[in-house]
């Protein structure tokens, strides 16, 4: 009896024992196949965000050379055929190019794969016809990618859909990896045992045998080789074939698995390995190179084509060989195949942008415009203001400026720096930005060198003059030694570079020569207060200090604020935000908005008209005339050099009507370079800007403007041709009612006091109308004093 119920009470825990463990396998299993589910149907990875340059737009008229529309189909990874049956591929023939478009998804629209036939005239787009025409008449190739902004595991991959994938590369992957996916249920129980066996045991370590298992590994499981991970595996396995399809499965697999390093960033996916390993779509490799990309799966390491090659071709081969033996290749596609080389590119570029100064500036915008909590969104497609030939061509053209200085002088210069940026005036926009002349190291030049700007500023000390109506480019300012109080008992006595005073001196000579000491005299007539206020209210963000060598520059900006500053004379008296990004669109095509950015009228467009007076005449006759020599006077350019003491920093700021550049050089160490900013950063500008299609300077002319002949000495009207007669524009208001001896006789005077009897007989006098004049009843003026002027004439010049 008590052996009964000894067996019993044994059967009964064995039954307990056994209904516990299928508990506790049965609560493991839901807790594994939460898990899957979670990380499965949410989202999958990491996508970095994605930035863009803009895309160029092609339509009859459009300003493009068909020089810089192959260069563009050349970035984009196009290449030259005979044909253009495949998307990626272009023929040129004489003033055509047929292109076949590869076509691009913008989140918020798509653009169709197609044909393009762009003819050209000249420098100039002359007829665009497409096989899937839009109804504004303009195509758009898609926009060059120029880097990522990954997530914090460093990884990054370019999504794709199963049905996007090229059949041969599933063949192969099939052939080599596993050749009964499509029968298994998860898991090679052979393989699996084989695998149990040799790790219980010691011996080699064996990975899981199917696809299946190899997803579970990469996408839930951690790289440790132990037995209870293992048996995970081969669980999971079995679940994930339990709630997916074999194509949800497969496509899932495409887009995780590992097949490269560059760098810190991990290659993961075929669609982004094929863009490290050829610089192509995955659409767009031939078997041969999908074969190469299956063969990877491997070891990336071990098959590495630029430290392997011969190993790399090998593997290839054997996948090639795979293909033939399941009949997914016949005899002759195999041998042409494997006859093919590896073709990978020369140097890989991920992981490093393509424009890392300008994608440093996309960075820091993000952060300023948009909300955080939208930039956490997975898969943003960032579309940026960069146009990649003026990039290309304005990079290069600084670095080659820069290293013929450097020969100049290398003991000096040899580690020499310096920045560009170029933007566009009318909306801001900017197109190109240089932080180096070496490769990016963190350090952004554009934005984080902040190095005193001397002369640059002058241009906002003669801007309040004009304002303030009682000067004018002709007048006759002081320029000579000044000597102003400071703390306590100290003074400040700046000197001009020369070393010497020019007495009283023209305003327009004044700042086209860059005197210091009348733009001190100027600028402390109107004081530290107001200089300071229009700094800020022109984009000035930096402390400003207040003391008066503020007159000359003694102040540290960035050249992205010098770029501000100037971005105000170049629209005639508008602010417009330099900006870096167009759009940014989410993973589901929804457009975020961004913080305001306003435009805001900062000056008068009167004053600004008289302003850029000014400037041009820096360029036509002043310190940044050098660059006539190369650039067409009818540009009408506008510019100011910038040089600070003992030649430290070398500045020029300056624009034509659609280009506006700021150069800086220095050395990081704020040693001498010995460079002006006319024998330092105008070359550079000068041969930037010969990079770049230029439209002349046209800023609109207000009714309020008046062009006149003044005699600089005196500052009364006078006429061409006479002694120290300037054409000059002014503000109405401030036209001299008097004329010099000189301009007299071309300008319409009051009659001296007749009596009242001799009244009817007597007419007012005139003079005689000339040629070259034209008289303008609208330019009168008031009648004050026997002799003074009651009408001008308004002359062409």
């Amino acid at each position: 009896m008590k052996t009964e119920r000894g067996i019993g009470l044994i059967a009964l825990i064995f039954c307990v024992l056994v209904i516990a463990v299928f508990l506790a396998f049965s609560v493991y299993l839901i807790r594994l196949d939460n898990v899957i589910r979670d990380k499965f149907e949410g989202n999958r990875w990491d996508i970095p965000a994605k930035v863009f340059a803009r895309p160029l737009e092609i339509y009859a008229t459009a300003p493009i050379a068909q020089s810089d529309f192959e260069q563009e189909l050349k970035l984009l990874g196009y290449k030259g055929s005979d044909s253009y049956t495949k998307s990626g591929t272009y023929v040129t023939q004489p003033n055509t190019v047929y292109v076949h478009t590869r076509g691009f998804d913008f989140g918020d629209s798509v653009d169709p794969e197609q044909v393009l036939q762009v003819s050209f005239t000249g420098d100039t787009v002359a007829d665009v016809k497409a096989t899937k025409p839009t109804n504004t008449g303009i195509a758009r190739l898609e926009p060059m990618l120029i880097g990522g902004i990954y997530p914090q595991h460093n990884e990054d991959r370019v999504l794709i859909k199963l049905n996007k994938v090229p059949k041969p590369l599933i063949e192969a992957l099939i052939a080599t990896e596993d050749r009964n996916f499509y029968k298994h249920h998860g898991i090679s129980f052979r393989g699996t045992a084989r695998a149990l066996v040799s790790n219980v045991t010691g011996g080699k370590r064996q990975g899981g045998s199917t696809l299946t298992q190899q997803l579970v590994k990469n996408f839930f499981l951690t790289p440790e080789k132990t037995l209870k991970r293992k048996v995970n595996e081969a669980l999971m396995s079995l679940l994930l074939e339990l709630h997916y399809s074999k194509d949800e499965l497969l496509e899932a697999y495409l887009n995780e698995v590992n097949l490269g390093q560059s760098g810190n960033y991990s290659v993961n996916g075929y669609g982004l390995a094929s863009q490290f390993y050829f610089g192509l779509p995955l659409s767009e490799l031939n078997i041969s190179q999908q074969a190469y990309l299956v063969g990877l799966v491997q070891g990336p390491t071990l098959f590495n084509p630029w430290k392997n090659p011969e190993g790399a071709k090998k593997r290839r081969n054997i996948v090639l060989n795979n293909m033939l033996v399941m009949g997914y290749l016949d005899q002759a596609q195999y041998e042409k195949e494997i006859a093919r080389p590896l073709n990978v590119v020369s140097k890989p570029s991920l992981g490093n942008a393509s424009f890392p100064d300008f994608l440093d500036i996309v960075r820091r915008q993000l952060k300023t415009e948009y909300q955080e909590t939208d930039l956490t969104n997975q898969g943003l497609r960032i579309f940026t203001t960069l146009d990649p030939i003026a990039q290309t061509r304005v990079q290069n053209s600084f670095r080659e400026t820069v290293k013929r200085l450097v020969s100049s002088n290398p003991a000096r210069l040899k580690d020499l720096q310096g920045a560009v940026l170029i933007t566009r005036p009318e909306n801001g926009e900017l197109i190109a930005a240089v932080g180096s002349t070496q490769d990016f190291t963190g350090f952004n030049r554009t934005v984080d060198a902040k190095r005193q700007v001397g002369s640059l500023l002058k241009p906002v000390i003669y801007l309040s003059a004009l304002e303030s109506g009682r000067y004018n480019w002709a007048s006759q300012i002081e320029d000579s030694p000044i000597s102003i109080p400071t703390d306590g008992n100290k003074s400040w006595t700046p000197k001009n570079y020369s070393g010497s005073g020019y007495g009283y001196v023209p305003m327009s000579q004044a700042l086209a020569n860059s005197y210091n000491l009348s733009a001190v005299r100027l600028g402390n007539e109107f004081g530290i207060s107001t200089f300071s206020n229009n700094l800020t209210k022109f984009g000035v963000t930096s402390k400003i200090p207040n003391y008066p060598s503020i007159f000359l520059g003694a102040v540290d900006m960035s050249p992205m604020e010098m770029t501000s500053i100037y971005g105000n004379f170049a629209t005639g008296g508008f602010k417009y935000p330099t900006k870096a990004i167009r759009t940014v669109v989410d993973s589901n095509g929804r457009l975020l908005e961004r913080f305001a950015l306003n435009v805001q009228q900062t000056i008068d467009p009167s004053t600004a008209y008289l302003l850029n007076y000014g400037l041009q005449q820096v360029m036509s006759s002043g310190t940044g005339r050098a660059a006539y020599a190369s650039l067409p006077a009818e540009l009408k350019l506008a510019g100011k050099s910038g040089t600070t003491n003992d030649t430290r920093d070398s500045w020029f700021a300056g624009y034509s009507g659609n280009h506006l550049a700021v150069v800086w050089l220095g050395l990081d160490n704020n040693k001498i370079t010995g460079l002006t900013g006319s024998s330092g950063a105008l070359p550079v500008w000068t041969n930037v800007m010969k990079q770049l299609r230029q439209k002349p300077v046209n800023l609109r002319q207000t009714d309020d403007i008046s062009w006149q002949w003044i005699n600089s000495g005196t500052g009364e009207l006078s006429a061409q041709g006479c002694a120290g007669a300037m054409y000059i524009p002014l503000l109405r208001h401030t036209v001299p009612n008097r004329a010099d001896a000189c301009g007299a006789s071309h300008y319409q005077v009051e009659p001296q006091y007749i009596p009242d009897t001799q009244q009817n007989s007597s007419q007012a006098q005139s003079s005689d109308s000339m040629d070259n004049y034209i008289r303008e009843s609208e330019d009168s003026m008031d009648q004050d004093s026997r002799g003074r002027v009651i009408s001008s004439g308004s002359y062409s010049h």
